[in-house]
């Protein structure tokens, strides 16, 4: 196992000393930097601990040699493209137990045709949290609702949807079991 420590610290902007502080409960940079190079073992509950610092999940501390990471090759802002001062990676999307989703067939608002969208499913206790955001919603008949969530009645568990494309009808949906919250567009360049 290689750890990504020093990758995802750096990445966040963070020195040693703040990882350190962060750590519950909280120990020392020189312990943090002799886990990120490798000259302490990394344990699990280290991991996990390093992990709720960084506000990452486990995972994304280990290089495992079936998940290559991505080399980033320039940095880009309104000024165009700019070489990086340090060599960066990026790791690739990881699924999880709680995501859908959507393949897009044709083009439709401002998704095009090959767009793969994640959705974060969400119970109806967590419904306000995917307002003004793109959602997808379970109908009777396994038929589904996508569109942007514009209101949610929370005692009434009424949601108002506005389909995507021009001209499309607001609709009301009264108390889906669960709806999925667009969090990640995959497109193809």
């Amino acid at each position: 196992m290689i750890s990504a420590i020093r990758e995802v610290r750096r990445a966040k902007g963070l020195t040693l000393e703040e990882v350190a502080e962060r750590c519950s409960p909280p120990t020392t940079a020189q312990t943090i930097g002799r886990l990120e190079t490798g000259t302490r073992t990394v344990s699990v509950a280290w991991l996990n601990r390093i992990a709720a610092a960084l506000g990452v999940d486990a995972a994304d501390l280990v290089r495992l040699p079936d998940r290559p990471d991505i080399a980033v090759a320039a940095s880009l802002d309104a000024a165009g493209a700019h070489p990086l001062r340090r060599p960066a990676t990026i790791v690739p999307p990881v699924a999880e137990a709680d995501l859908v989703a959507v393949t897009v067939a044709g083009s439709i608002g401002d998704y095009r045709a090959g767009d793969q969208i994640w959705c974060r499913r969400l119970g109806p206790d967590a419904f306000a949290h995917a307002l003004n955001r793109d959602v997808l919603i379970p109908r009777p008949a396994g038929r589904f609702l996508f569109g942007r969530l514009i209101a949610y009645e929370g005692e009434g568990g009424r949601l108002n949807i506005l389909p995507l494309g021009p001209g499309a009808r607001q609709q009301v949906i009264a108390d889906p079991p669960w709806i999925a919250c667009a969090t990640r567009l995959i497109r193809q360049l």
